[in-house]
């Protein structure tokens, strides 16, 4: 009801109008806190692997996990910064500083939120699976290799390349500069996160190894990089909000990037509110979704932050951890206030190396292996178009990748579709062998969709009319669409069945399709409509275009 009478009402509104109490809350606050848990190291890691201190990433998940929460169409989605943004966002930095970046960000929010207002939500699910599987599969391996030197504490000869074919080779040479107790510290820290997802699933086991990394690094004196010898720890409190430098040349330069940025958040925001939906049985509004992380996009901006976006592991996690509604995520960026007000001072002494750990095991679990081997073997289409999203993101581009897949998969639909439509020779349909021969008449019966892709095929097989046929029937009985270019198809062999006096029948349309027809120009006395093929026969034969009970047929189906 409140999605009739307001479309764009956030889910916030409707939870508390169901009636909200100290019994919802109970549940809320503690999925809060679990999610807190779970996105603080995450939270960072993303944003030092982004090319940004660490507190940005902090005060994404909190200014825009707040405003995602509160203003979103899921009841359970949880908004902060993502493990798919931190190549692009990196590529940004690198290429127009970090004021380009929030001028990216803030641009993106825009964008996003007019995706909304405009209700383009529901389009965003027509992305074929294979091109999310293959840009996710490359994002996984992109950020692996950016933390290859902080897993290694590899020295590099000069400033880390961003392209795949040039990382490469620069840390095979950096190899020997490899720093024996941060790979123990990575060793160690992936291998009890591999530990505790197998023996104790349900806790918090990224915060609990990063806390014991740093107290072990800490304790035994280790010579390995921390936030603190980084990046000098991180502020307590948020900052300010200010606006980024903004010319008109900065909005030109920026504007691939805050697309880009666009395009990948409302992807994977309504991707993780699909997931969700999927956990719990609730619908999520698409477009109330996508304006709420176009302003969240723009405040996380005002405050410094990087880009927001539904995340699917911690929208999954405050699920399981029971919560009821959009307080549960908005408790979680108050709870990383919390943090950073009172306990700031500790994230010092956490180790790169424990972060990179827990982005490589981020970026396994983001590798979707089940559907790649099966899109492998399913058909060759889809391996096609899977594996050149895939190479694209790997050595060319995301937003390129994600672009070039969505056509080569259209095209590949439209091939198979076009497929779908065939030619069965006369005499093989025993409805027409039942008839009487006669070759004044010819029956052709359509099913499928007529539209561009088929046009062709049809168009061959309706072609076939000779100079001893005075009626042609087209049966569209099983016909479920026809696109303009099928209806100017038809209209085309109206004319030359016209010329050469031979009268058309038009039958089994539906009324929708029957009025696409006409509003082509497929009207009397071009063509005329009939029920079905017996009462277009009849007419026929009242109108004296057919003797009596002589017909011949020839099928398209």
């Amino acid at each position: 009801m409140y999605q009739e009478r307001a479309p764009f009402l956030p889910k916030l509104v409707t939870t508390l109008a169901e009636g909200y109490g100290p019994a919802q809350l109970k549940a809320d606050l503690p999925a809060g806190l679990t999610v807190a848990i779970v996105a603080l190291p995450l939270s960072m890691a993303i944003a030092i692997a982004s090319g940004v201190a660490p507190e940005r990433g902090l005060y994404t998940a909190i200014v825009g996990g707040f405003l995602v929460s509160a203003l979103g169409g899921s009841r359970f989605q949880i908004g902060g910064p993502a493990g798919a943004f931190i190549v692009l966002v990196a590529a940004t930095v690198t290429a127009h500083g970090l004021d380009g970046l929030v001028l990216a960000t803030m641009l993106s929010g825009v964008m996003l939120a007019a995706a909304g207002l405009l209700r383009l939500g529901t389009f965003v699910k027509f992305i074929p699976y294979p091109v999310t599987v293959g840009f996710t599969s490359g994002i996984a391996a992109l950020i692996f290799a950016s933390q290859i030197v902080p897993l290694l504490g590899l020295t590099l000869a000069g400033k880390e390349p961003g392209p795949l074919v040039d990382k490469l080779p620069a840390l095979w040479a950096a190899g020997p500069t490899a720093n024996l107790a941060t790979v123990a510290v990575s060793l160690t820290c992936i291998a009890a996160l591999l530990g505790l997802k197998l023996a104790r699933p349900h806790w918090p086991r990224m915060l609990i190894v990063v806390a014991a990394a740093s107290l072990a690094c800490w304790a035994l004196g280790l010579h390995v990089a921390t936030i603190g010898t980084a990046f000098g720890g991180i502020p307590r409190g948020l900052p300010s909000p200010a606006l980024p430098d903004v010319s008109l040349a900065k909005v030109v330069a920026v504007l691939p990037a805050a697309f880009s940025f666009a395009l990948l958040g409302s992807i994977e925001s309504l991707l993780s509110a699909v997931v969700a939906d999927g956990m719990t049985g609730r619908r999520h509004r698409s477009n109330t979704e996508l304006v709420a992380q176009g302003i969240a996009n723009v405040g996380s901006a005002l405050f410094g932050g990087i880009c927001v976006t539904g995340t699917i592991a911690r929208t999954a996690t405050n699920v399981r951890a029971g919560a009821y509604g959009p307080i549960a995520g908005m408790s979680h960026a108050l709870f990383l206030l919390v943090f950073i007000l009172v306990a700031a001072p500790l994230a010092s002494y956490v180790p790169l190396a424990a972060l990179a750990a827990v982005l490589a095991l981020v970026c396994y679990d983001m590798v979707e292996k089940p559907a790649f081997a099966a899109l492998i073997r399913s058909s060759w289409g889809d391996a096609t178009v899977l594996l050149v999203t895939l190479g694209l993101t790997l050595f060319r581009d995301l937003s390129e990748a994600i672009v070039v897949g969505f056509s080569l998969g259209a095209v590949l639909f439209i091939h198979r579709m076009s497929k779908s439509v065939e030619v069965r020779e006369h005499g093989r349909d025993p409805y027409r062998q039942a008839e009487g021969a006669d070759p004044e008449a010819v029956i052709f019966r359509v099913t499928g969709a007529m539209f561009f892709g088929a046009v062709s095929a049809v168009g061959a097989a309706l072609d076939r009319i000779g100079d001893e046929h005075r009626v042609l029937v087209v049966d569209l009985g099983g016909v479920t669409l026809v696109d303009s270019s099928a209806a100017n198809m038809l209209e085309g062999l109206a004319h030359k069945a016209q010329r050469r006096g031979v009268a058309v029948y038009l039958t089994g349309a539906s009324p929708e399709l029957r009025r696409e027809l006409l509003s082509h120009g497929l009207r009397r006395p071009l063509v005329r409509y009939a029920a079905n093929i017996e009462a277009g026969l009849a007419a026929a034969r009242r109108r004296g275009e057919l003797g009596p009970e002589k017909i011949t047929g020839a099928v398209a189906g």
